[in-house]
């Protein structure tokens, strides 16, 4: 799925959809296959933009599409679709939650003529209960993983729970900059993984043999409640971030005092019930599976995001 704050996040409808243009025509000859680039969608997002680092850094040519980067891509305007796809070998597709966009992306993909398709999912969808979709983002989800699965070409699919980064680069890392985190999280933990360690999944699959077909769950090593995940941050940081539980109640009041629509702050209560329930606190070993090694644990990415300066204020 789409750069979180969290695997099931609350998102805007989705604008209206512009016919899809004719298919392409089949490329007569393709160049050599280390010549031809690989798309990443979403580049500017929390594993996009490292993805795309990752393989720059091998020497690999790289697309990176948004809609305000470097290649221009709008999952709401088909037209952009066939020059992002144009001659490309393999596509990282980080999806806009609340669309069933997917599915014909990946037609026009596979028309194009790319060979490997990596699509960013989410892990919890599989647990009817592991919160409630008040978004309809599941619907989506499910769909696009389905695309990936009939498309006829190589394909894995990255499931990642919570990000680590969500501390540190968005949803949570502004009341953390404060010193103060609260959340209708109460006791229950989750096992953070790093953004660092989903772009490494992702490069590899991208890019190497041995992960066609595979599903990858994708966790930290271990489940941290949020009283742990600020105690590990201050340590790092040097300065204290406390957590305050908060009834849901509250938040939703908190939310809508700084001017969310009820609606949305509702929803984004319904984020935080896999953190407050526990339902995301099981460990998964998609990164060992796919690295050989185990995943990053919160203290070196808290250890990391302080020396770089990230929780300064």
């Amino acid at each position: 799925m789409s750069e979180q704050p969290t695997p099931h996040q609350p998102v805007p409808s989705a604008p209206a959809q512009a016919s899809a243009p004719a298919q392409p025509a089949a490329p007569d000859r393709q160049p050599p296959e280390a010549d031809r680039p690989i798309l990443v969608t979403g580049a500017t997002g929390k594993s996009g933009r490292r993805v795309v680092a990752r393989l720059r850094a091998r020497g690999l040519p790289v697309r990176a599409a948004a809609r305000h980067g470097e290649f221009p891509f709008d999952w709401s305007d088909r037209t952009t679709w066939d020059a992002a796809l144009a001659g490309v070998r393999a596509v990282y597709v980080v999806q806009l939650d609340g669309t069933k966009l997917v599915r014909p992306f990946v037609e026009r993909a596979v028309a194009h003529g790319v060979g490997r398709l990596v699509l960013a999912s989410g892990r919890g969808i599989d647990d009817p209960n592991y919160a409630q979709d008040s978004a309809g983002v599941l619907d989506g989800i499910l769909d696009s993983e389905a695309a990936v699965r009939e498309s006829g070409v190589a394909w894995t699919i990255s499931r990642p729970g919570w990000f680590a980064q969500n501390f540190s680069e968005g949803f949570f890392a502004d009341a953390v900059r404060t010193g103060e985190l609260r959340l209708p999280g109460g006791d229950g933990a989750a096992s953070f993984v790093d953004a660092d360690d989903i772009a490494a999944v992702v490069a590899a699959a991208l890019t190497e043999d041995g992960h066609a077909g595979q599903t990858y769950e994708l966790s930290g090593p271990a489940a941290l409640t949020l009283h742990e995940v600020v105690a590990t941050i201050s340590e790092a940081a040097g300065r204290t971030v406390r957590y305050t539980p908060l009834t849901v109640d509250a938040y939703v009041a908190e939310l809508v005092a700084q001017g969310l629509p009820p609606a949305d702050a509702e929803a984004f209560a319904h984020v935080i019930a896999p953190l407050r329930n526990g339902t995301d606190a099981y460990l998964s070993d998609g990164v060992q599976r796919a690295l050989g090694r185990p995943p990053r644990s919160f203290t070196e990415f808290a250890k990391t995001t302080a020396a770089a300066g990230g929780w300064s204020v």
